[in-house]
């Protein structure tokens, strides 16, 4: 769902940039919070992992093609405030390298992609977790919940953004209807990759999982009469099975092997944001990028790049912008630390 130039009015591009600016600030700030030496790394490795899962469209109907948003994902991963960073680097190196998303609409990207499918992707998921047995393994379904429901909460704010300061005279009835049969379809795939990403972290580090901080995996012991049940407080642990560094290694190979080889075989259908513009007449009102003519713009197609090549250039890149922001905010948050320490 890259909104491009021209959708929405400058009143409205700009409002929806004050929004971007506003949330990339405070999430500055309360990311100290979740943000350490241990799990910075994570933070820029997650964000490099949404940049090369959003070039994978995947088929969800007739002529439409859906992809990961990733807040959700990330928000159970390492936090939702670093979520929001997360999601915001992607968006603005596709952006700028990739003329995906227009550049008058990066603040309506970021609003909808980093901030709304975060806020609603956090909230189900720990809501869910409320419920449910405390355990790590809950984070999952946790999580797929959060996935699938962010998915239409961030067509129906585009729905709300478009009532207002849309650039095209059409019935918002159809559009909202449009826009969330889609994006509901698409949420069920946006939960799988979410499920399954999850899950594999958990299973190897549940220590590192933001969403699994709290909770203990379920000890099961014998009785005198040979019966499970469960362990007395106090005697659950968790243990990881594998080193940081393997985990970030893994994790980046995931990452280049799906942008630059995976990628050759991602759907070609528009989107649904760009499917449902088309029926509805208002795609016409897209402008051209920018930065359309530069090399790697549509992930390497103008410059005559392979897509794969772009993908790990871009996956590279992400991690390295990823890389310093997350570094920066675990330095002051340390910093700030030792300062309430030393008084």
């Amino acid at each position: 769902m890259h909104v491009p130039d021209g959708f929405l009015d400058a009143s409205t591009s700009l409002a929806t940039g004050a929004v971007a600016v506003t949330a990339v600030g405070v999430a500055l700030r309360k990311a100290r919070d979740e943000l350490d030496e241990r799990t910075a790394p994570l933070a820029g490795l997650t964000a490099a992992f949404v940049f090369a899962v959003q070039m994978l469209n995947f088929p969800v109907g007739v002529g439409t093609s859906g992809h990961l948003m990733g807040g959700a994902l990330a928000a159970a991963l390492v936090g939702p405030w670093t979520a929001v960073l997360c999601v915001s680097v992607v968006l603005i190196v596709q952006a700028l390298l990739f003329a995906d998303g227009g550049l008058t609409a990066l603040g309506t990207n970021i609003t909808l992609m980093a901030v709304v499918t975060v806020a609603v992707g956090w909230f189900f998921t720990a809501a869910v977790l409320a419920v449910v047995a405390r355990r790590p393994a809950s984070v999952v379904p946790a999580s797929a919940v959060g996935a699938l429901l962010s998915v239409p909460a961030a067509a129906l704010a585009f729905v709300v953004l478009f009532a207002i300061g849309g650039e095209a005279n059409l019935s918002i009835g159809a559009l909202t209807v449009g826009m969330l049969g889609w994006h509901l379809l698409i949420g069920f795939g946006e939960a799988v990759i979410t499920a399954l990403t999850v899950s594999a972290v958990v299973a190897v580090r549940p220590d590192l999982v933001h969403a699994a901080r709290g909770l203990r995996p379920a000890l099961r012991l014998k009785d005198a009469d040979g019966a499970l049940v469960d362990a007395p407080a106090g005697r659950e642990t968790v243990q990881p099975r594998h080193g940081t560094r393997n985990l970030l290694v893994g994790g980046g190979i995931v990452a280049l092997c799906l942008a630059g080889v995976v990628t050759f075989f991602a759907n070609g259908n528009p989107d649904g944001l760009e499917y449902v513009a088309g029926e509805q007449g208002f795609l016409v009102t897209a402008r051209d990028h920018l930065f359309d003519d530069q090399a790697l713009a549509d992930y390497g197609e103008v410059g005559g790049i392979p897509v794969g090549v772009a993908g790990v250039l871009g996956v590279v890149l992400t991690v390295g912008l990823g890389w310093l922001v997350f570094r920066a905010v675990s330095r002051r948050s340390d910093r700030s630390g030792a300062g309430v320490q030393s008084h």
